[in-house]
């Protein structure tokens, strides 16, 4: 078993332990531990969890024999079993960071953001969202903010640098590059479901 497979085992084993944890069956764990992770994302994200919880704490408790306010009860203690900290705590750090950014962290912005322009052009080519994603994971994570944050950073400092808006820079590359590539790859797949479809036997 590998060092991250034990911390993942550690995170579940005290996710399972918590006060609502320790009630639940195996299917309803579970459910909360994987609504957890979605949380996680969310914060990481967007930095906010608030109306994802409501929404997937109904879901949790649709066809449970709880309500929602108990399904969000149990996704909170899910969560802080799981990264030792609360919903609120996680996004409380990755505010605080966003609050304390280093000086350096604008040209490394700067260089995430051109690195959008290359994902577009280079082959395997990509649209924009994905390589926007991508630099905005990069930078998030090196920095402990949120990639909204990120995002945010590469398209002011973008701007200052080459006075450029980065998205409409960017949906020009993806139309150059990125579109005539998907284009191609849908008339293909037309073409072979079209010869499929011939090929096969009429029924009746």
């Amino acid at each position: 078993m590998t060092q991250e497979d034990n911390s993942s085992e550690t995170q579940r084993q005290a996710a399972r332990n918590t006060f609502n944890g320790r009630g639940l069956t195996d299917a309803q764990f579970e459910k909360a531990w994987a609504i957890s992770g979605i949380l996680n994302t969310e914060i990481h994200s967007r930095g906010s969890f608030k109306e994802p919880l409501t929404d997937y704490a109904h879901v949790f408790a649709r066809d449970e024999k709880f309500d929602a306010l108990r399904g969000e009860a149990i996704v909170r203690d899910v969560y802080q079993g799981r990264y030792g900290q609360t919903l609120n705590q996680t996004r409380e750090a990755l505010k605080a960071k966003e609050e304390a950014l280093p000086e350096h962290a604008r040209a490394r912005a700067l260089a995430c953001a051109e690195t959008i322009g290359d994902l577009i052009q280079q082959a395997p080519t990509q649209p924009f969202y994905q390589a926007q994603d991508r630099a905005s994971v990069t930078l998030s994570t090196e920095f402990g903010i949120t990639q909204l944050t990120a995002k945010k950073l590469m398209a002011e400092t973008f701007e200052a640098k080459h006075g450029k808006d980065l998205y409409r820079h960017a949906k020009d590359l993806e139309a150059t590059h990125y579109k005539p590539v998907r284009d191609a790859e849908i008339a293909a797949r037309k073409a072979e479901t079209a010869r499929t479809r011939s090929r096969s036997p009429s029924i009746g």
